[in-house]
């Protein structure tokens, strides 16, 4: 018995890639506080158990304060080296809610401020605080107004006004936020009072550099001006002033009165009017020694 046995041989050739079997949210759109975690996904493929998957995630971030893209991508191989990709594409805005508010501090305050009390809103704490703008120091948050004073506890006008703190935050939500703090000398106490005015009582100009200038002195930070009249004893004004600098050394109106265009020598009688200050004018006698 002759017996033929016929034996077909299919060869089936695998040229389909894995598939997505799990769900997956290609594109989102997301304020920068709120990306998704990275998603587990499930694949299959029709003829092979063995697949390999490899996740990358790429940003347009450069830490710049702008919008930025995350892209994932899932690259899926089986072992017959069928690939697919399957990518997720997130839309990140960094229309962050921090805001601030200003501040005002006396130089002569002596106290911390920490500055996250001048903000508001959702913000990363693990930030760095820096100054922008002025002459200052920090200690991390904390700010304190009298170390703007120097080792004599004394300041300068270019010491007063506005100083700039930022507070800048990285991660996958970048930030700047500026607070402004003015600082002023509201508080501190000026010695303007009629007890607080020193005048000179001698004039001796004879280059020693003692009582060399008829002085008024003490209220030099009020921002008075000094009107100054010089009398002789007879009553014969012999020098007047309306804006007077702390410069007269005995000079006379005229050169005939004494020699080297100075009076002569003896007493004299001033009035002072300190303008704008509310106080009554001073008048008192001064002597003159031109010898």
């Amino acid at each position: 018995d002759n017996t033929t046995t016929l034996v077909q041989t299919i060869n089936v050739v695998d040229t389909t890639a894995p598939e997505l079997v799990s769900d997956l949210e290609t594109v989102i759109n997301i304020n920068c506080s709120q990306i998704p975690e990275v998603p587990e996904l499930v694949f299959e493929d029709a003829c092979s158990t063995d697949i390999t998957v490899v996740f990358e995630e790429t940003s347009t971030s450069n830490g710049d304060i702008e919008d930025y893209i995350i892209t994932r991508d899932w690259i899926v191989t089986d072992e017959c080296g069928n690939e697919a990709i399957y990518t997720q594409t997130i839309n990140v805005n960094l229309d962050t809610t921090i805001t601030s508010t200003d501040q005002a501090f006396c130089i002569i305050e002596d106290f911390n401020y920490d500055l996250f009390d001048a903000l508001s809103g959702d913000f990363d704490s693990n930030g760095t605080w820096t100054v922008t703008s002025g002459n200052a120091t920090i200690d991390g948050s904390l700010f304190n107004p009298s170390t703007l004073l120097d080792s004599n506890g004394e300041y300068s006008p270019s010491d007063l006004g506005e100083y700039v703190f930022t507070y800048t935050v990285g991660g996958t939500c970048p930030s700047e936020t500026d607070v402004v703090i003015v600082i002023h000398d509201d508080c501190v106490l000026l010695p303007c009072g009629a007890e607080d005015v020193v005048i000179s009582s001698t004039v001796t100009p004879n280059g020693d550099q003692w009582n060399e200038f008829f002085t008024i002195t003490g209220v030099e930070d009020c921002g008075y001006t000094y009107e100054v009249q010089i009398f002789n004893r007879w009553g014969a004004k012999i020098y007047e002033n309306f804006n007077y600098q702390n410069d007269w050394n005995g000079t006379a109106s005229k050169a005939s009165v004494g020699s080297s265009n100075k009076v002569p020598a003896g007493t004299y009688y001033y009035i002072v009017i300190l303008k704008n200050s509310g106080l009554k004018p001073f008048a008192g006698p001064i002597y003159v020694g031109t010898k």
